[in-house]
């Protein structure tokens, strides 16, 4: 399983959603995608919040980040995380 990092932004629209429902429906419906919540950060700053989450691959990952965003009108950027000891060996050689 492939470690995923979903950066999320709040609409005002995604704002006035906001509840302790919402994020649940959210986190039941990577199931459906094959994936698993490892965790979820609301965030200060540029972004309002990440969720790191574990996927099959990147089909699943780019699934679920389309179909979390069309359910709660958050807009998110995925971002494959990539362990810096398998970072440092695909990078070996340059």
């Amino acid at each position: 399983m492939a470690t995923y990092f979903l950066f999320g932004k709040y609409s005002p629209e995604a704002k006035k959603g906001i509840s302790a429902g919402r994020t649940e429906k959210a986190n039941q419906l990577i199931t459906k995608y094959k994936g698993k919540i490892v965790s979820v950060y609301a965030l200060l700053g540029e972004k309002d919040l990440v969720i790191i989450a574990t996927f099959p691959g990147t089909e699943q990952a780019l699934k679920y980040s389309l179909a979390v965003s069309k359910m709660t009108g958050i807009a998110f950027a995925t971002s494959e995380a990539i362990p810096v000891k398998d970072f440092d060996k695909m990078a070996s050689g340059i």
